[in-house]
């Protein structure tokens, strides 16, 4: 049976708890610079970028911003690398790169 939310980081254990649970307004993420992880970052090609804004709601860290209905460049601080948006883009607007 799954514990309550409200017993988390007393004596409650991750296994515990309810799968696919989400706690919110703890926004710990924007804390932490999680880019410099990775060997590889994304690299956007915006003469090729047709704006379909398939990349960015396939990204799990959020690191594509969309402003009025524009995608922006890579958050590189938040980027782990993980090519996701790389395979969602049918215009090859964003490859993937070593890290210089």
């Amino acid at each position: 049976m799954a514990t309550d939310i409200s017993k988390l980081g007393l004596k409650a254990k991750w296994q515990d708890l309810t799968e696919g649970m989400v706690i919110a307004g703890l926004g710990t993420s924007k804390d932490f610079m999680t880019g410099e992880w990775t060997h590889v970052k994304p690299e956007f090609i915006a003469d090729k970028c047709k704006q379909c804004l398939l990349c960015a709601p396939v990204c799990p860290d959020s690191c594509i911003p969309i402003k009025d209905m524009k995608r922006g460049e890579f958050d590189y601080d938040h980027c782990k690398g993980c090519g996701i948006c790389v395979k969602a883009c049918p215009f090859g607007a964003i490859t993937m790169e070593g890290v210089k």
